[in-house]
């Protein structure tokens, strides 16, 4: 019996964040903490966060900044903060484990993060790697180098031309618009995220996905790719943390494996000693949603199982 339940917190900067958390009967066994990707929202984990609770683990997950009923509950639709938006919204996550860590003591926490998601995790566990067991990276990508500085610049030229909280179509499709070139003849705009053809139908009818985002938001994002791609940020990751890579092999946002390649190594140059990665097969960017959901979804809990 999975029950669903919703609550507030406030952050310093006086932003209300909406939280789903899914739990069952008994005492939980572990906890998983969700950071969704870009352009999405926490309630798309649904099935997800069932099928966790079946095996005793509780989820938790909240809507960023910017995104769902976050966005909603602070007219923010598609921005961050006026500063600094990438970091808030990391640490917006770990104010989250925090309240977590009040409710359940010593259960053990594990963090996954898809896409955008998954790389405030890659910040999160820079910063607070210690309070977490291990973190699940889906759908993840590479350090884009000299393309993401570019992206800064025409970002930060479009926040001074239209304004930081100015959705920009400009930056849309020079980030997203190449994704769904690999799938021609397109059906959607969107065929990119999922060879299931009835998730992709859902997204674009889902209010709270898709979307232009602000200027501002696409100079924070930016930022934060820089900021967790250099060597010494992943040098503070904790040795001992265990971290699973899971993408699908044919993911644009990880370079069709490439980038999730790339990521990996970096982390096992800082020295870090549990890391591993799966690619499923033809597999796109939302593999929770894919027609191989079933299997990706036993090998995360077969991963964390073996991490308990």
């Amino acid at each position: 019996m999975v029950k669903q339940s919703a609550f507030t917190f406030e952050t310093n900067d006086g932003i209300k964040i909406h939280v789903s958390k899914w739990d069952g009967e008994e005492n939980p066994r572990a906890i998983v903490q969700i950071a969704h990707g870009m352009a999405e929202h926490i309630e798309r984990y649904h099935s997800f966060a069932e099928e966790l609770v079946s095996q005793n683990i509780v989820v938790f997950g909240n809507d960023h900044r910017g995104h769902g009923k976050t966005a909603s509950l602070n007219n923010c639709s598609g921005y961050f903060a006026d500063e600094q938006g990438f970091e808030k919204v990391v640490e917006d996550l770990f104010t989250l484990t925090t309240i977590i860590e009040k409710d359940y003591p010593d259960v053990p926490i594990f963090l996954f993060g898809h896409s955008m998601g998954s790389f405030l995790s890659r910040r999160y566990i820079q910063l607070h790697g210690d309070r977490i067991v291990g973190v699940i990276l889906s759908g993840t990508g590479g350090d884009p180098g000299i393309m993401g500085k570019i992206g800064r610049m025409i970002a930060s030229r479009q926040m001074k031309k239209i304004g930081r909280r100015t959705p920009s179509p400009l930056l849309n499709n020079l980030t997203f618009g190449n994704y769904n070139k690999s799938f021609q003849p397109n059906r959607t705009e969107f065929d990119w995220l999922s060879r299931d053809e009835r998730e992709v139908d859902l997204y674009i009818e889902d209010p709270n996905c898709g979307g232009i985002f602000s200027s501002g938001f696409f100079n924070d994002l930016l930022g934060g790719l820089e900021t967790i791609n250099k060597i010494a940020n992943i040098e503070l990751i904790q040795k001992k943390l265990p971290i699973y890579l899971v993408s699908g092999s044919m993911d644009p946002v990880g370079g069709n494996t490439k980038g999730v390649l790339k990521t990996y190594q970096a982390f096992k140059n800082a020295g870090i000693i549990d890391v591993t990665y799966k690619f499923y097969e033809d597999a796109r960017h939302e593999i929770l949603n894919e027609i191989n959901k079933d299997e990706v979804v036993a090998d995360i809990i077969g991963w964390m199982n073996e991490h308990l």
